[in-house]
């Protein structure tokens, strides 16, 4: 028996990327994913950050206000605190900060001052857009900015109130361009997060599949090994049992046939034990002092088993037409394993002195079984329906597109017909190969 963990590995990112060739895409998603998780982490510091250093780059318009330059130190702290504290509230109403910020800006500009911080306020508030409001909100946030700087420049320009500019132009071009660089960055920002949460979402999707498989196999398999189990144990004892009780009667009267009797039991039950040891190991042995385990039954061996059950009493007979030795492994096992299962219920159900027909006929499209004993069954027996050995042959039979009836004849004995097809409906199934 082969076992598979249910316990799957994680996916590495590496292989959703497609390979080696994406490291440099890996690493900077890594890096903005670590990014992500510092800021989840540590909330308090990204939400105070912000506004603590655009209040520091306003400091020296204070202290110019402090020093008595215009508009006064009343105004210019109310200003300042107008582009500051609504930034601690930009995650929740992203869209309205922006509005408050961008309008405190413009008081600002009209009051006479300028500093980098309300410039670098808007930058935060387009970054944060771009990375959390709907693309319709950053359109506009971006369409009130470009404008709004070009006009403060140019009102500011003439009279030479900025210091160091030497060409307004410039300046303005720059200022547009980091406008429009900074709501990309949170456009792609946006666009990282949204591929690390796919990724992260592909790969818990992956484990689970993956654990699925493991557990689908390894039901399958148990299913497979109890199927087989329950044909080589049911059908060993039920011979054993017959030939076991002719054996007793034969002991005083008739000791050379007790002794073959007897034979017979001990080497069906060596083939048992050599069917059990295959199903649980699961593999072949090794070792130039090991013995390879027999194959899987098949057509040929169906001679041996009516010789078992012959000795258990019942009379069998075979009738075959077709090529039956032509057909796939995993068929002819199926077929062994149906008519074993059959003549298994015969032995169990039946006298011994019941008379049994097999018949194999093998077609281009079909494979028709047909296993008939002239015994009654009890009424027990017919409530039941079959049982486990019946419902075994019908999940054979599904393999191959079949279908297997069981139940009372017209002459009053036992039928079992089955037509099994070539083309099984997997090809990958438990018995599509001789172990």
């Amino acid at each position: 028996m082969t076992t598979t963990s249910s316990r799957a590995r994680p996916v590495e990112p590496g292989r959703l990327l497609g390979g080696p060739e994406h490291r440099t895409v890996l690493r900077l998603l890594a890096w903005m994913a670590a990014i992500q998780r510092a800021s989840r982490q540590h909330p308090r510091i990204r939400q105070w950050a912000a506004p603590l250093v655009c209040a520091a780059l306003g400091v020296p318009g204070l202290l110019d206000s402090v020093a008595g330059a215009d508009p006064g130190l009343p105004v210019a702290l109310m200003v300042m605190i107008g582009f500051t504290v609504p930034l601690l509230a930009r995650d929740r109403h992203p869209f309205l900060v922006f509005a408050v910020v961008t309008t405190f800006s413009m008081a600002e500009a009209a009051s006479g001052v300028l500093t980098y911080a309300h410039f670098l306020a808007q930058l935060i508030m387009l970054y944060n857009l771009a990375r959390f409001a709907p693309p319709l909100q950053l359109a506009v946030a971006v369409a009130v900015a470009v404008p709004q700087t070009i006009v403060t420049i140019m009102m500011f320009a003439p009279d030479r109130r900025i210091e160091r500019i030497d060409s307004p132009l410039a300046v303005t071009t720059d200022l547009v361009l980091c406008i429009l660089a900074t709501a990309g960055l949170g456009l792609a920002g946006r666009v990282a997060r949204s591929y690390i949460a796919a990724l992260e979402d592909q790969a818990v999707r992956l484990e689970l599949e993956r654990d699925q498989r493991a557990r689908l196999a390894e039901a399958t398999e148990r299913a497979r090994i109890s199927r087989e189990m329950h044909d080589v144990l049911g059908h060993t004892l039920a011979v054993v049992v017959g030939l076991a009780d002719g054996a007793a009667g034969l002991a005083e009267t008739r000791p050379k046939q007790s002794a073959d009797t007897l034979r017979i039991i001990a080497d069906s039950g060596r083939g048992a034990l050599a069917d059990l040891r295959r199903l649980i190991t699961g593999s072949r042995e090794e070792g130039p002092h090991k013995t390879p385990f027999r194959p899987q039954p098949g057509v040929g061996d169906l001679g041996a088993l009516l010789e078992r059950i012959r000795a258990a009493g019942p009379d069998v007979g075979l009738h075959t037409a077709g090529d039956l030795t032509g057909l796939p492994a995993g068929l002819q096992l199926a077929v062994y394993r149906i008519v074993q299962e059959a003549l298994t219920n015969t032995l169990e159900h039946a006298a011994s002195d019941t008379t049994v027909r097999v018949s194999l006929i093998a077609e281009h499209d079909a494979v028709h079984i047909t296993v008939e004993d002239t015994a009654l069954r009890p009424r027990d027996h017919l409530r039941e329906g079959g049982g486990q050995g019946l419902l075994g042959m019908r999940e054979r039979a599904v393999l191959y597109q079949g279908t297997v009836t069981a139940g009372p004849d017209s002459a009053g004995g036992w039928s079992v017909r089955a037509v099994l097809r070539p083309t099984p409906l997997t090809k990958t199934g438990p018995d599509a190969q001789p172990a």
